[in-house]
């Protein structure tokens, strides 16, 4: 079985300074050239999907509000809206932008992640997060959160606001997969002698009724050509554990060590046989990783710190790594670049050609979907089914 390799994209990259590298582009972040670069070079490494960041707030270094900083990247587009844009110009890559569901009503995230499904022919997923942040809230003005503050915080779970949100985005993504499979998969008819466009019987009410969202249905957008995207999800303990179990097809993990994610591994198959279990990894690649890394940390006053590990060495170094996490249970990888362009195309093209060479890489794109390239079947529609 070979890797799964997926990039994680973020602005100029994962390491704040990122933006002051040479070979970075400040100018460009904000068009749509940049990001058709970026996953244009992931694509050309063949890469299972890129996903996008995205939040309900400025970047900040605090946990909850805005800080005064002007020397770190601020500001993002919509990540559903450009990978949206994005879509048209590939044609093998994965798509998995970032949405939340808190504040956010499940039927819009259902019908925008479809239609990147359409748009995409396939190659469409989704990240659902939850936004904990009282100043999120207040862009919104519909419900008051208290502030967050992780001192003395040792275990998120055991915080009632969080638990809420929790369940409140496992409501939201099967809200989305139950309008996902609303309409069957022939129910457009388009028959011009006949003047049917659709069959009505085709299309049916999901009736969701929940402690946090009563929807009727059905969706606006025909079954996509996936039937259901791909849900993934973000996790680093139990209640995140128990919510990709029960909500997505893949999760992100942070194991720090192969005996971490030996841990991991046994905590999440013990809760779902199903889930496909990635690895995340800030990477800084090449001979002079460490030093670049040094580097930056000094431009940006502090040390890098992160919820994943931070790898730094050559690619030849980092695909032993990965492929010792995989005799741990990990099946794959979904890699940070510390800094954009040039850890990505270390890992599109130093990377996958080391892996490559070790018989553990595809050499093409071997489906035409994202469901198809994870290896995850394309499901029945629930409703057709009880018809």
């Amino acid at each position: 079985m070979t890797l799964h390799l997926a990039a994680a994209l973020d602005g100029a990259g994962w390491h704040p300074a990122a933006w002051r590298e040479s070979s970075a582009a400040p100018r460009a972040l904000f068009s749509a050239r940049y990001w058709a670069g970026l996953v244009a070079e992931a694509e050309r490494g063949l890469l299972d999907f890129v996903t996008i960041e995205d939040a309900l707030g400025l970047q900040s270094s605090l946990p909850d509000g805005d800080d005064d900083r002007t020397d770190q990247v601020r500001g993002r587009f919509d990540a559903v809206l450009l990978a949206a844009r994005l879509a048209p110009l590939t044609r093998g890559i994965g798509l998995v932008p970032t949405a939340t569901t808190t504040h956010t009503e499940p039927f819009h995230l259902a019908i925008g992640i479809a239609t990147l499904d359409h748009v995409s022919g396939g190659r469409a997923g989704w990240r659902p997060q939850v936004s904990v942040r009282a100043s999120d809230a207040r862009h919104f003005g519909r419900r008051e959160f208290p502030p967050f503050d992780l001192t003395g915080l040792t275990d998120l779970s055991a915080d009632p606001h969080v638990r809420a949100l929790f369940a409140e985005a496992a409501d939201a993504v099967e809200v989305a997969r139950r309008l996902w499979d609303s309409w069957e998969d022939d129910a457009e008819i388009r028959d011009v002698p006949t003047g049917r466009f659709i069959d009505r019987d085709k299309l049916h009410p999901i009736d969701f009724e929940g402690a946090f969202f009563s929807v009727r249905g059905p969706s606006i957008t025909p079954r996509s050509p996936q039937g259901q995207p791909v849900v993934t999800a973000l996790a680093h303990a139990r209640l995140p554990y128990e919510f990709a179990a029960s909500s997505a097809d893949v999760v992100f993990v942070t194991p720090h060590s192969a005996e971490h994610a030996r841990a991991i591994v046994d905590e999440v198959r013990g809760l779902s046989g199903e889930l496909k279990i990635f690895a995340d990894l800030v990477v800084f690649l090449g001979d002079d990783a460490a030093a670049r890394k040094a580097r930056l940390d000094e431009l940006d006053g502090a040390e890098l710190v992160s919820d994943a590990a931070i790898f730094t060495g050559t690619v030849r170094e980092l695909a032993d790594r990965l492929l010792e996490w995989r005799r741990a249970g990990i099946e794959g990888f979904r890699l940070r670049p510390g800094a954009v362009p040039y850890d990505l195309w270390q890992i599109a093209s130093g990377l996958t050609a080391e892996l490559r060479e070790r018989g553990e890489f595809r050499s093409r794109y071997e489906a035409g979907t994202l469901r198809g390239l994870l290896g995850l079947p394309r499901p029945a529609g629930r409703y057709a089914e009880a018809r």
